[in-house]
């Protein structure tokens, strides 16, 4: 099978996936509403799980999120040339983001490792430990990074060869 398909149908799978925090999420949100405006009895603990839930629900679905363009682009520039033009685009928004993701990358494995070592804990009223949250960033972003690797490659084969349809 194809890498760049494997790596894709990886991400799919895990976009999927990680898209169910969000009820999660949700849950928290709502347990918490009915708490606090019904029995007047608000948590300590729902705030601080609702931030967690919703920040590793949004960094691991990232790569999902790449591979159905759902972030940011500058449509202008983008899809309104012929499909060498817009390889080229791709190639440097692949080259920016691989940048970006590499650095975010290698800066999560210390946030992480630190936490990990140092038993991390955060500012909260229970003082959650921090390494669940950085493993979701490392994770989430080297998820990204490999997509985005993925993406650049396809495109620079359809800059190559335009009449090839390659999916970025």
């Amino acid at each position: 099978m194809n890498p760049l398909r494997i790596i894709e149908t990886f991400n799919l799978i895990a976009g999927k996936l990680f898209s169910f925090f969000v009820f999660i999420g949700m849950a928290i949100v709502v347990y918490e509403v009915i708490a606090r405006y019904v029995f007047n009895a608000p948590s300590v603990w729902a705030p601080g799980y609702t931030q967690r839930v919703f920040a590793v629900y949004f960094i691991l679905i990232g790569a999902y999120t790449l591979i159905k363009g759902g972030h940011v682009r500058v449509d202008v520039l983008l899809n309104t040339r012929s499909p060498r033009w817009n390889a080229f685009a791709d190639m440097i928004n692949y080259v920016a983001l691989a940048i970006w993701t590499t650095a975010l990358t290698y800066e999560a494995w210390f946030y992480f490792l630190d936490a990990w070592e140092f038993n991390e804990l955060d500012a909260s009223a229970l003082r959650h430990p921090m390494w669940p949250v950085n493993l979701a960033l490392l994770i989430g972003t080297a998820l990204i990074l490999i997509q985005g690797l993925s993406g650049l490659v396809a495109s620079t084969t359809q800059f190559i060869n335009p009449k090839q349809q390659s999916k970025g």
